[in-house]
């Protein structure tokens, strides 16, 4: 390291007032000679081990790089994990509360269906207009009046095959009248 010179509390090297101890100027330069010396000692000092850590940076930089990126990769793989589990987690409870909220919207749009067929069916009535379960008795009684009318004809149409022939005084045989079916009016 550089050499200290020490000051007096005047600010000269040895306490003199013009600083050359009595000897002039030639003292003074002397002394500013060796202080220009001291700093640039000290300056080349400090550029040197500048360099050094400079170099010394460069040698194990590599391998501190090196240190890292592994460092990183380890770190990478164990985040990932963690993430990965999370993920899964997640995914396993989101599709639980979906079930769950499928089978409740379910259960509620079935009440819903319900009561909505409820109050058309309420109105429709109020209306007059028939129900389903009234269209299907008046399918079934139409079928049944549809039966009991063939029928009738059927035994309508026997007697008339075998119709009786009356004689006239004449000898000339007639065939009998035969009876009309009576048709119902609408009420």
């Amino acid at each position: 390291m550089a050499k200290k010179t020490q000051a007096s509390d005047d600010g000269t090297a040895d306490g003199s007032p013009d600083g050359a101890n009595g000897a002039g100027s030639a003292g003074a330069a002397s002394r500013n000679a060796q202080f220009a010396g001291a700093v640039k000692d000290s300056a080349s000092q400090i550029w040197l081990a500048g360099l050094a850590a400079f170099a010394k940076a460069q040698q194990e930089g590599g391998k501190v790089f090196e240190a890292l990126v592994k460092e990183g990769q380890s770190m990478q793989r164990k985040t990932q994990s963690v993430a990965e589990e999370t993920l899964s987690e997640t995914t396993a409870r989101m599709a639980g509360m979906a079930s769950d909220m499928s089978s409740r919207a379910s259960g509620h749009w079935g009440k819903l269906e319900s009561l909505f067929e409820e109050r058309v069916a309420l109105a429709l009535g109020k209306l007059g207009v028939p129900s389903k379960r009234d269209i299907e008795a008046l399918k079934a009684r139409i079928d049944d009046l549809e039966r009991t009318a063939e029928r009738l004809r059927a035994s309508q149409r026997k007697p008339a095959k075998a119709a009786k022939t009356t004689t006239a005084g004449n000898g000339a045989t007639r065939p009998t009248a035969r009876k009309r079916p009576v048709r119902k009016t609408a009420a």
